[in-house]
This record gives C-alpha cells, sequence and structure tokens, in this order.
C-alpha cells in the first residue's frame, strides 16, 4: 500500500446504459465497484467515492461519498475536484491523489506504484494510464496542491476535457499491456457487460 489514497469516480450519466449507476451492474455475480475496490484497496491508503444523488445507495460498499461541488454535471473533471478538496480538507498530511474510473473492473494490481514511479522519475505533476496507444486521462495521480488551478479552470474558464487541463502541466505516461486483457476495459454498454463476462474467465477474477 502506499500512502495514496485514492477516488473511484461514479458521478456520470451512464446515458449509453440507459441511465442508473454503471458500477452497480454486475459481472459474474459481483457489482464492477466490488471489482473495483478489490483491485485499488491494496494499493491506496484510503478510498472515497465520488457520486451525485442520494448516497445512501453505495452504503453497502463503506466508502465516504463525495458529490461534485460544480453543478450541472460538467464531467469527471468536476469529480476530481471534488476529491482533490475532500483530501485536501480530511487528509492534508496527503500529497497525492489516485482517481479511478468507478466502471473499470480489470485495474492492475500494479496502477498506482507505476504511476507513482513515473511521476517521481520524470518530476511531473500528473502521471495518466494508457494502453493499446490511448490515454486514460480519468486514471492517474493528481498533485493535492494543482486543486485551486483546476477549480479555475473548470468554473472560470469551462475546460470540461481532462487533456486540455492536463497538457498545462508535465505529464508522466505510463502504458500498460493489453494482453490476456486490456487492463481500462470499461463497461459502456450493455454490450459491454457480456464482453466483461468473458474478461473476467481470462482474468481469473
Amino acid at each position: 500500500m502506499t500512502e495514496i489514497p485514492g477516488l473511484l469516480l461514479a458521478g456520470g450519466l451512464a446515458r449509453r446504459m440507459g441511465g442508473g449507476d454503471k458500477p452497480m451492474r454486475q459481472i459474474a455475480g459481483r457489482t464492477i465497484l466490488e471489482r473495483v475496490i478489490a483491485r485499488l484497496k491494496p494499493q491506496c491508503d484510503g478510498l472515497i467515492l465520488n457520486a451525485n444523488g442520494d448516497p445512501a445507495r453505495f452504503a453497502p460498499f463503506g466508502l465516504k461519498v463525495v458529490p461534485d461541488t460544480v453543478a450541472g454535471f460538467p464531467g469527471p473533471l468536476a469529480g476530481i475536484l471534488a476529491g482533490l478538496d475532500w483530501i485536501a480538507e480530511h487528509r492534508p498530511e496527503a500529497s497525492w491523489m489516485l482517481s479511478a474510473a468507478a466502471d473499470c473492473p480489470f485495474l492492475p494490481r500494479d496502477l498506482v506504484t507505476r504511476l507513482d514511479q513515473a511521476r517521481i522519475a520524470q518530476d511531473a505533476e500528473l502521471a495518466v494510464a494508457a494502453s493499446d496507444g490511448q490515454s486514460h486521462p480519468v486514471i492517474g495521480l493528481w498533485s493535492v496542491r494543482l486543486r485551486d488551478e483546476l477549480r479555475h479552470a473548470l468554473v472560470v474558464e469551462d475546460i470540461r476535457k481532462i487533456d486540455r487541463w492536463t497538457a498545462r502541466y508535465p505529464l508522466a505516461t505510463v502504458t500498460w499491456p493489453t494482453e490476456p486483457l486490456d487492463p481500462f476495459f470499461n463497461a459502456n454498454t450493455v454490450e459491454d457487460i457480456a464482453e466483461a463476462e468473458r474478461l473476467a474467465e481470462l482474468d481469473g477474477a
């Protein structure tokens, strides 16, 4: 375990899956959120969950639920900002926060270690995961001290795309292999759930 707390992003509207909470969908008898927690709990110094609406629906998972502080569902940057603000207030000793999508059931078991090593080696202010030639900007390490700059970008500049904001800072990108499966596969549609059932067998999870 590192000294880095983790934020699970579940604040989306799941439009492509007909609404509701994507992380509550089941894969091989376990919810996606259960799988994400199982992957990240051993790697992080505590986990919190970014979600909007009634937090009671997540009560069985035992995580602190932190809603967006910017109105209008402006996307994952708002969730990341909410997490950074919570960490700054409640975990002042923490300088970094991991963020991860709560609909990625096969996250790598060395996620935090490799991201942390890369940002140290490259003297970066942010680190992001990648696979198969594509970066996954919601899965990365964030410096807590950048939260006010992020707030300004989100509220004043109306920046929504994570890539636009992270391009302003030294960024370390860490690539994972996609065999036997892409660890950043995420379940966006009903069809994806069926594919995830197949991948769960490959993953042995």
